[in-house]
């Protein structure tokens, strides 16, 4: 059976040039051509596959997307190349075309700045004038992993600072290019023959900003072996240089240093705010430099993707203008709301827009849409590898791409979701009030509260209630020792920000807030999806996915065509740039494909009560499985359970369910999140050009602009944007730590994911009288609380409704007596 064929729309765009982006290797440029051969750019959900761009090494990485000078202006970085590498600068026109710089020196930049006085871009090494004209300034004059720019302290109008990741600091004057070294990278030969080095704590420099005096420098990582593992080691720094010594602000992780004058520096350099982004294992950090003093606040966490204490799961958090009231803040997986007047006494106005999967090193606004320049796929895993992933080769060869999409998009993403702490095992100090911790913009709000005292603890809430420093009390809680207490605020209680604090001294308390929207998706895919194989599927195409390497620039299909549901065809077919799917009558590669890409085969297991997942370190976790588990249930054949689909991020498919999965040393599975629920059977998963890629599509499906059918029309394959899996469905299903399991007394169960799911309903019986103790880690690092005891009869069936506020990360049952019991949850 053969998929039926049509003319698939495109999106026709003019354009100047025969071929698409140069590969980043490449020393030619494209060439002129005439109008009448042109073809047309295609896209699919915003990503236009001809724009992709590749270097040699083990990342490719968009450093900076700026508009600038008629055309918009793209710089891609390597992993740790401070000697340059082959990633180039891109200037991409109207029509789309694109063109490679010829005198590219790539490097790992992410530097951008706009210096007014004499009209210029500055971009990585590149300073780009008013007519287009590009100059470089060499490696070997400025070494080192260029992270930031700001406007110098006093000769703005003529030169600029850079900074790199390692810590090395420039002057460059803007006209001559001539650069004078303040610091020397710790990476160069300067740093092995010169005591001339800042010597700041951390590693891994990311922003840089000036003003009210000052140089402002974050790093948001550290070089322990530590680091490597726990995401909550002491880690990364902002610090602050008046022009002859260095100053630590606060000893932790952070990354873009922004003021309201964005890319041209502060208007108003002597009063005009600063703003510091950044993070601990507690929550997200934003630091506020106002009239000369630094103040602390703190912002719950979408995303535990980004929560390496290393510091390379950031690709790059920004605070940036896109023409919008407010500025637009990417942080921990959210899109976010940032006013451009943030002050103490003006701090209201942060709010959370909504959720992304994408890893985007920079965005802005070109023409009427946004443009986010993305880190997309990877050849080297670094530190993120698991069983459950196999011993699968990655791709062959480093690429990302940029994603064009409407200015509405940002509200329209994943459901905000926010985890965060103020103290988590904390010393507190009586009447010390805490951090202020954002308090707006979500509906369902809750704290857990514990403290290790011997006598009760009376916590003071307060709130800043018109985000103007103002406090006012709102509520109080009292924590009898040994115990957790969660506190629900209701939608009216008012305020920006809140405030803790106990009244008496205690040497470890916590304060775990967990934030949600309504997630108001219903259980339907979009139409887009339609054509993807189901479990009723007799008639199909499957086979494994992956981006080749040897400069192909191709993607592998080790494909088999299935009829009546039994193999009829296979063959070896790849996917170009102009998204052509031809057979390549290999079949040594498809073998090698078979045997370098294969799907494990033991990643999870499948019981009656749930689904098991035994990770790296042998912990077993449960997940829910798919609402209609009885028909998924039936044999689907091997499908790909976990696999990096943006740098360091694993998509886990899993009981019908996509998940977020962090790297291990970000959490892991412990802080896996679920996407949405689906009825597909998706083969193999990966990506390509910026592209999401499944296999497991219907040979009855009609192609569209998602369906990419062969040449001889025997196989296809899905193509869409990573955040398009929103559009599948809310996340749902069924499952617990106990199905009819005979259980021993006191002995907890299993964890069985919670977090991320809007409603919530757990169903206990049991053979005998017992008492079921309902346990939840309410911080994801296995730090487990009593929620409720419910006592269940042996005749009975008990069901307990969980408040809609409610979230934690995991939650497990004990039973106070031997039995045989079931202890099953419905996820709507």
């Amino acid at each position: 059976m053969r998929y039926r064929l049509f003319l698939v729309p495109l999106l026709l765009l003019v354009c100047h040039f025969a071929d698409a982006a140069q590969p980043a290797a490449a020393a030619e440029q494209p060439q002129q051509q005439a109008a009448t051969s042109r073809k047309p750019y295609r896209q699919i959900s915003g990503i236009y596959p001809h724009l992709a761009y590749w270097n040699t090494h083990g990342e490719c990485g968009t450093g900076a997307v700026v508009p600038w000078a008629g055309k918009l202006r793209v710089i891609t970085y390597a992993p740790h190349q401070p000697n340059g590498s082959t990633d180039q600068l891109y200037s991409i026109n109207e029509d789309l075309d694109v063109e490679a710089f010829a005198g590219s020196v790539g490097g790992t930049p992410a530097n951008r700045m706009i210096h007014q006085e004499s009209n210029q871009l500055l971009i990585g090494p590149y300073v780009i004038d008013q007519a287009g004209e590009i100059r470089v300034i060499s490696p070997a004059k400025m070494p080192g992993r260029l992270t930031g720019n700001a406007r110098h302290l006093s000769d703005p109008a003529n030169k600029a600072y850079y900074a790199t990741m390692e810590e090395g600091f420039y002057e460059v004057d803007v006209h001559t290019l001539e650069v004078t070294e303040l610091y020397a990278d710790s990476q160069s030969q300067n740093a092995k023959s010169e005591q001339r080095v800042a010597g700041l704590p951390g590693y891994h420099g990311k922003g840089l900003y000036s003003g009210q005096g000052r140089l402002i420098y974050a790093n948001n990582g550290e070089t322990s072996a530590e680091a490597k593992k726990r995401p909550d080691v002491p880690s990364g720094c902002l610090a602050e240089w008046d022009g002859q010594t260095w100053n630590v602000i606060r000893r932790n992780q952070f990354t873009d240093v922004r003021g309201p004058g964005d890319l041209t520096g502060n208007a108003d350099p002597a009063n005009d705010p600063i703003w510091a982004i950044g993070w601990d294992h507690r929550s997200l950090m934003l630091m506020l430099l106002d009239q000369g003093e630094w103040s602390t606040y703190r912002l719950p966490k979408a995303s535990h993707c980004y929560d390496g204490a290393h510091g390379w799961n950031t690709e790059w958090p920004r605070i940036h203008d896109i023409g919008e009231e407010d500025f637009v803040m990417t942080m921990h997986g959210m899109f976010w709301r940032f006013p451009k007047t943030f002050t103490r006494e003006n701090s209201a106005g942060i709010k959370p827009r909504s959720s992304y999967l994408k890893v985007i090193g920079d965005y802005c606004r070109w023409k009427d849409q946004l443009v986010f320049g993305c880190d997309d796929t990877a050849q080297k895993e670094f530190l993120n590898t698991r069983r459950a992933k196999g011993k699968i080769a990655g791709p062959g060869q480093s690429h990302s791409n940029l994603w064009f999409a409407s200015p509405e998009i940002l509200d329209q993403l994943g459901a905000p979701l926010g985890r965060g702490a103020i103290w988590t095992k904390d010393a507190v100090k009586a009447g010390a009030p805490s951090d202020p911790y954002l308090f707006s913009g979500f509906e369902r709000r809750t704290v857990c509260l514990t403290h290790d005292g011997k006598t009760p603890v009376r916590f003071r809430f307060e709130v800043d209630q018109q985000g103007n420093d103002q406090w006012s009390e709102l509520a109080e809680v009292v924590v009898p020792p040994g115990e957790s207490v969660w506190h629900t605020f209701s939608a009216s209680d008012p305020g920006v920000w809140i405030r803790i604090a106990a009244d008496q001294d205690c040497q470890q308390a916590s304060a775990q807030f967990h934030y949600a929207n309504q997630d108001r998706r219903d259980a339907n895919a979009a139409s887009i999806f339609a054509g993807l194989r189901t479990a009723a599927s007799s008639d199909y195409s499957q086979g494994l996915v992956r981006v080749r390497g040897d400069k192909l620039q191709t993607l592998a299909f080790a494909a088999t065509q299935v009829v009546d549901g039994k193999p009829v065809h296979t063959g070896f077919y790849e996917l170009d740039e102009e998204l052509n799917l031809t057979d390549s009558h290999d079949p040594t590669a498809f073998e090698w494909m078979e045997a370098n890409v294969a799907i494990p085969q033991d990643a999870i297991a499948v019981d009656q009560a749930s689904v098991l997942y035994v990770d790296d370190e042998g912990k077993r976790w449960r997940l829910p499985k798919h609402p209609a588990a009885q028909v998924r249930d039936q044999d689907l054949g091997p499908v790909r359970v976990a696999r990096e689909v943006a740098t360091e991020r694993d998509l886990f498919n899993c009981g019908g369910t996509f998940y977020e999965l962090p790297a291990r040393n970000a959490g892991g599975i412990a802080k896996v999140r679920p996407i949405c629920t689906h009825d597909y059977a998706v083969h193999d998963f990966c990506s390509y050009r910026g592209l999401m890629i499944f296999s497991g599509v219907e040979a009855t499906a009609e192609p569209g602009e998602h369906l990419l059918v062969s040449e001889d029309g025997k196989v296809a394959l899905w193509a869409g944007a990573i955040d398009d899996l929103w559009k599948l469905g809310k996340p749902a299903g069924v499952g617990g730590p106990w199905k009819q399991s005979q259980v021993k007394a006191n002995v907890p169960s299993d964890p069985y994911l919670m977090t991320g799911y809007d409603q919530k309903r757990l169903t206990l019986a049991s053979d005998a009288d017992t008492t079921i103790t309902i346990e939840v880690d309410v911080t994801g690092t296995g730090d487990w609380r009593q929620y409720k005891a419910i006592e269940a009869k042996g005749d009975e069936t008990v069901s307990f409704d969980f408040p809609a506020e409610f979230q934690a990360y995991w939650v497990r049952l004990a039973s106070s007596e031997d039995a045989q019991v079931t202890g099953q949850f419905v996820y709507q």
